[in-house]
């Protein structure tokens, strides 16, 4: 009986968008996740207990928000375990507060869901909203031990809730690389992944992901380290990422917009 209502309402989806003075942004990650015309889901907001108008924005939506927290936290990781513990969906997909869903993201998430998958990825769109900007990420489906050329596309990537509860939630140490540590975790231990060949998220440019490599580096040896790795596969990783650092810098003389061309499929 169960499964006949899953296969006829389709699986339940839970959002989670986590935010902290995020006014200028999260009016527009609402929008894109309410207006889905997709009725089984349910949305969660986490506030690190914002001192702008976050707060207020998030009372306008209040009838459409079924679970909303506002208390302190200890970094991004935390936000999200807050989230995904109180979600009640099938599966979980994390929307941060100045990124977006896709129109009709959830129905296409739906049309694909199949139980015995853990993790569910789709093409996440990078958007700089200054420039117009726009590019389609295709997402990494293998995650080996040597982290190279990666597509974390964290945005567009839903996970069920038991295999949250199965290979566990994100490390609370992690303040940048916890989503490529959680991927590769899941990886490792054996998780199956599908590919939705099908633009899921917006990815607005700008955010804590773009801070300086020097702040993530010690987060990205720690993911090896942690997950199967050893010293020399980090000495390997470091090589990469210095050449690779290298050809950003090139091509970033001729603009951000320029570098990213090279790295995603034009929309």
């Amino acid at each position: 009986m169960f499964a006949f209502e899953l296969l006829k309402m389709g699986p339940k989806i839970s959002i989670v968008t986590i935010c902290y003075n995020s006014q200028d942004y999260i009016e527009d990650a609402i929008n894109s996740i309410i207006s889905q015309d997709y009725n089984n889901k349910e949305f969660v907001i986490v506030d690190g207990c914002s001192t702008d108008n976050t707060l207020q924005i998030i009372e306008k939506y209040k009838n459409q928000i079924d679970i909303v927290i506002s208390e302190p936290d200890k970094g991004i990781s935390d936000a999200f375990n807050k989230g995904i513990n109180v979600s009640t969906g099938d599966i979980i997909g994390l929307i941060n507060s100045d990124d977006l869903l896709c129109e009709g993201a959830l129905k296409k998430l739906a049309q694909h869901y199949r139980p015995g998958v853990d993790v569910f990825r789709g093409n996440s769109i990078f958007w700089n909203d200054k420039s117009g900007f726009q590019g389609r990420d295709i997402p990494t489906m293998h995650f080996p031990v040597v982290p190279y050329k990666l597509h974390i596309c964290h945005q567009s990537t839903f996970i069920r809730k038991d295999a949250y509860k199965k290979y566990g939630n994100y490390l609370l140490d992690f303040k940048y690389m916890m989503d490529l540590e959680l991927l590769r975790r899941f990886s490792r231990l054996g998780a199956n992944f599908e590919y939705i060949d099908a633009d899921l998220a917006v990815f607005r440019l700008g955010g804590v992901s773009q801070e300086s490599e020097g702040k993530k580096w010690e987060e990205r040896k720690k993911v090896i380290l942690l997950n199967g790795g050893n010293n020399f596969h980090v000495l390997l990783f470091k090589c990469y990422l210095l050449f690779r650092q290298g050809l950003k810098k090139l091509a970033t003389l001729f603009g951000e917009d320029f570098r990213l061309r090279f790295i995603t499929q034009k929309v």
